[in-house]
């Protein structure tokens, strides 16, 4: 199928309507929460204050909106400010009947002058933390996972626009119902002398944080030495309205884990998590979602440990701006 000609423009007031159709529009993309409403775009997306219309183009067809590529940057090193020097691609959508047609290349080589025009020296393709201004709670499960592996289209995408494959993330689920806590004699010794303590909405680090995380609760576990009383290990969950694989089920997610090896060697990493899930399951949770690299073997195994599978992966694109 063939259509006419395709116009391109920038973001404009009026646009969130329709932006919402597209989503809604890609209903079977594993990944993308549905359903999309004009309330939740504007509040997940436009209300962050580094938005920047230029970095939203729409590609119309009549007047009405059929596809979208969306760009931002990552902070500075201190997370105070942002920074344009890496630029990322965070989401790209084009309704399917007008996918294949090129549409998709023409809206990835605008986000990337977009990106190039604000002094970016390195392209990135998918958002990971910390590049990752746009839709989180909205694409990709607890944290953003770059572009998953059931998105084929977008990979190829970048693939064939001389982007390269650089990290890749792992999205593991984990039912609360079943969960027993791993046997392990260490725990009776950790329970002896520690204690767990549970902060609500605990304090964010960085402006950048409070831009990603702000909007969402959070609650933060911390197993506490009862004698000294300095922290020995914590994680922290988000609540998750979305959740991959599992769209009916009152998720969490399991955003941080604080423990130093000398910890997860001790095993009080798996003990707090252990009680935090016991914790959750009574307040009704029944699933925890949490997002890892590939490469971080610890956490692979922490999760393993505690009964985590498999639902997604994804990988993080990268290449040089000066290359077109």
């Amino acid at each position: 199928m063939s259509f006419g000609l395709i116009q391109y423009r920038v973001f404009q007031n009026t646009d969130p309507p329709q932006l919402a159709e597209v989503w809604r529009a890609s209903a079977d993309r594993v990944g993308l929460a549905q359903p999309m409403s004009t309330e939740l775009f504007e509040l997940h997306v436009l209300n962050k204050p580094y938005f920047d219309r230029q970095g939203l183009i729409v590609a119309l067809s009549d007047d009405r909106i059929v596809g979208f590529v969306h760009s931002g940057f990552g902070p500075n090193d201190n997370e105070s400010g942002v920074s344009v020097d890496f630029g990322v691609t965070s989401l790209l959508l084009v309704r399917p009947q007008y996918q294949n047609q090129g549409i998709e290349v023409e809206l990835l080589s605008r986000s990337e002058a977009y990106l190039r025009s604000r002094g970016a020296t390195v392209l990135y393709g998918g958002s990971i933390w910390p590049l990752n201004p746009f839709y989180l709670g909205l694409y990709g499960g607890s944290e953003m996972s770059g572009v998953l592996d059931s998105d084929q289209s977008t990979q190829q995408l970048f693939l064939t626009n001389g982007y390269k494959a650089i990290d890749r993330s792992i999205v593991f689920q984990r039912t609360t119902a079943d969960f027993r806590a791993p046997i392990d004699r260490k725990f009776m010794q950790i329970r002896r002398r520690s204690q767990v303590a549970i902060v609500n909405e605990p304090p964010l680090n960085s402006w950048w944080q409070a831009c990603i995380l702000g909007e969402f609760e959070r609650t933060e576990f911390q197993l506490l030495d009862r004698t000294l009383g300095n922290t020995l290990a914590s994680a922290t969950f988000r609540d998750l309205d979305f959740a991959i694989a599992a769209p009916n089920v009152r998720a969490s997610g399991l955003i941080e884990v604080h423990a130093d090896p000398d910890s997860l060697r001790q095993g009080l990493a798996t003990f707090l998590l252990a009680e935090a899930f016991k914790q959750l399951s009574e307040e009704g949770i029944g699933l925890i979602e949490s997002v890892t690299m590939e490469r971080n073997a610890a956490a692979r195994g922490l999760y393993q440990k505690l009964g985590f599978q498999q639902v997604a992966a994804g990988n993080v694109y990268r290449k040089d701006a000066s290359q077109r």
